[in-house]
């Protein structure tokens, strides 16, 4: 007497399409909102370091002399907080997941050695201008004070 209560229901899922999917053949479709990973356009970062500020667990580490990115995936709880304070929006959030892997460890992303060098090279232009500015301040403020002293006189 139990079995015709299923009846129904069983006969209604031999006509209806499967719930599930074909996993390798079919790729899973993720939806609006779902965090995923955190990605890096490592070219594009200037180092800043305010993405392992705002990282709430200390996942994120940023080397500006070595033009690293460091990301210890098991720290990271995909929160979204490091690609909203990025100021060059080279973070982003990609949909789906990582694939995993059998040990723990910490990917790192390094700059390649063309932005190594030019950012070298504006870092130099910077220091040469700065001693231009100090030297011209320093020459500006000496030759105010000798008209001062001349006054005096």
């Amino acid at each position: 007497m139990a079995l015709m209560k299923y009846a129904p229901q069983a006969l209604k899922n031999l006509f209806m399409k499967p719930a599930t999917k074909k996993y390798p053949l079919e790729k899973p479709v993720y939806p609006d909102g779902s965090r995923g990973h955190v990605t890096i356009s490592i070219d594009e970062c200037i180092s800043c370091g305010m993405c392992a500020r705002a990282c709430p667990n200390g996942a994120l580490k940023v080397d500006r002399n070595a033009g690293t990115w460091t990301i210890d995936r098991f720290d990271c709880i995909a929160c979204g907080y490091c690609v909203l304070k990025c100021p060059k929006k080279c973070l982003f959030m990609e949909k789906g997941y990582q694939t995993p892997g059998p040990e723990k460890k910490e990917e790192t992303f390094t700059k390649s050695p063309e932005v190594l060098a030019a950012e070298e090279e504006k870092r130099k232009e910077a220091a040469r201008k700065a001693a231009e500015a100090k030297a011209a301040m320093a020459a500006k403020a000496a030759g105010e004070s000798k008209p001062a002293e001349e006054k005096k006189d």
